[in-house]
Parts: structure tokens; sequence; C-alpha cells
């Protein structure tokens, strides 16, 4: 079973044993997350969301995504700086899609 959930201001298209990567959640370790914002699941669409849908994952990890450097310039006023950002986020392995 497929479905599309929403999360962090995201969207993903997630199936049953798939891993996603979301934006960082209150969860450790091994824990159960539930989400319920489900938009379609199994060609069925939500408006906006499925009533009594919802899609149960565990935490895999929490961690820090790889550094990008942001670099603001500007052209001849002898003016640069540069800036590093590592964006956190939650691994989360798709357990379960329920549908009623």
């Amino acid at each position: 079973m497929k479905a599309v959930i929403e999360t962090g201001g995201k969207q993903y298209y997630v199936e049953e044993g798939s891993v996603i990567y979301v934006e960082k959640l209150d969860a450790k370790e091994n824990d159960k997350v539930k989400f319920d914002k489900v938009l379609m699941a199994n060609g069925v669409c939500g408006t906006p969301t499925l009533t009594g849908a919802y899609v149960e994952g565990e935490v895999v990890k929490n961690g820090k995504n790889k550094k990008i450097i942001v670099y603001k310039y500007n052209q001849k006023k002898n003016y640069h700086r540069t800036q590093g950002h590592r964006q956190p986020y939650t691994k989360v392995e798709i357990k379960k899609i329920v549908v009623k």
C-alpha cells in the first residue's frame, strides 16, 4: 500500500518498509511515531486529508545533514561573508499504513 503524508510542511510519498528523512521530530531512537495527516492512500484522495487514516513508523536516527555553505558577496564593495548551516533531521522507517 502506498500513501502521501504531510509532516514538517512537506509532503512525502511512502510505502511500507520505506525510509524517509523528515524535519526534526521530538522523538528518540526506536520510538514509534504516528503521522495523522494522510493526503492520499491507495489511490483514494482526501479533502484535504483522509479521516481515520494514519501511518506508523519507527525512528531510526536523529542527526544533522551535510553542511551547506551560504556565501554572500557584493561586487566592487569589498564585502563577502561565508556561513555554514546543517539542518537537523529525523530518519523514519515506515512500518504500517492504515486506512479505515
